[in-house]
């Protein structure tokens, strides 16, 4: 059994009948955005999302889950869906985990209303339900998210991102999403804030921990999905970069920003730059950073009392920073 459909075990009946709920909360009027819905639904990720918030939901209240649950996990997916929509008009995108992106098939203007679509729906699903606690987790998230790709974008034409700008930059982009994962869980079964706020943390840490794993993939010689040095390529200062960039002599980061700058159409440059940013520790420097958000995350975890939930999450942050694509 390979370790996904171990996390997925003690919420398998939930995540099948998640699948049938998600699948009608896109339903549409059109025939148009109908085909399109269906094409998104049939080329699902591995569903990371709705499995933090189905485990944090079921963990902290001994094995429940209700119908908010389902709606929180709905809106999430609804919203994540969303957003893979829009970023693949935004970097000019054909592909997406190995099948054509909607962009590709339906050209951009589709597209973007698709995911506006999407975006909708989510709000909506949180509206009719007077779900407006739930709501509000949500769309600090979407908040997060636009400022941290706006963020990235103003900070990569200046090549002048410090450590702090970094863990910025990805807290919005990415952690912030499995934190109102793992929140919107919580909030959905219980009714206390200091302990949403607890799961709300896990969640962010182990957000931290993914996006570092995904920047170190940008410097691995494995078939991970997406091309070795496609970061530098689009000129995005990652942890490796920024740490080398930080401990290098001047005359080397001269050479590095010129290369960045200048070059990153140049394979062979490129790979000189990713040569140097392992032989100079910036790979050992993120995946140390990487451990430390993990275990941090694991130590909120040790608040709570053994179960099959807990033990799945713990297997799936240990995933998160073990997984090879």
């Amino acid at each position: 059994m390979n370790v996904t459909s171990q996390i997925k075990q003690p919420i398998f009946d939930e995540m099948e009948l998640f699948e049938k709920k998600f699948r009608d909360s896109m339903t549409s009027q059109v025939a148009l955005l109908n085909r399109i819905t269906y094409y998104i639904v049939n080329r699902k990720g591995k569903q990371m999302r709705p499995m933090f918030v189905f485990l944090c939901a079921k963990m902290v209240s001994h094995g429940h889950v209700n119908e908010r649950t389902y709606r929180g996990a709905c809106v999430i997916e609804l919203i994540h869906t969303a957003t893979l929509v829009h970023d693949d008009v935004v970097d000019d995108s054909n592909r997406r985990r190995g099948f054509f992106s909607i962009n590709a098939l339906w050209k951009n203007k589709i597209a973007v209303l698709v995911g506006d679509y999407l975006l909708s729906k989510g709000l909506l699903l949180s509206i009719d339900n007077e779900d407006f606690d739930l709501l509000k987790i949500i769309s600090v998230a979407v908040r997060e998210m636009s400022e941290g790709e706006l963020l990235q974008i103003e900070k990569a034409r200046r090549l002048d991102i410090t450590e702090e700008v970094y863990y910025e930059i990805i807290r919005k982009k990415t952690a912030t999403l499995i934190a109102a994962c793992c929140a919107l869980g919580a909030k959905s079964v219980i009714d206390d804030n200091v302990q949403v706020e607890n799961i709300r943390k896990f969640g962010e840490l182990i957000g931290m921990a993914f996006q570092i794993k995904d920047d170190l993939f940008d410097y691995s010689d494995e078939a991970i999905g997406k091309p070795t040095g496609i970061d530098i390529k689009e000129q995005k200062m990652t942890l490796p970069l920024i740490y080398v960039l930080n401990t290098c002599t001047a005359k080397e980061k001269s050479w590095l920003i010129n290369s960045i700058k200048n070059h990153n159409k140049d394979k062979k440059r490129v790979k000189e730059v990713i040569a140097f940013v392992k032989n100079n520790n910036g790979l050992a420097y993120a995946e140390d950073k990487m451990i430390a958000f993990q275990q941090e995350a694991l130590q909120i975890l040790d608040n709570y009392p053994t179960s099959d939930f807990k033990d799945a999450l713990v297997l799936m942050v240990n995933y998160v920073i073990e997984r090879k694509k």
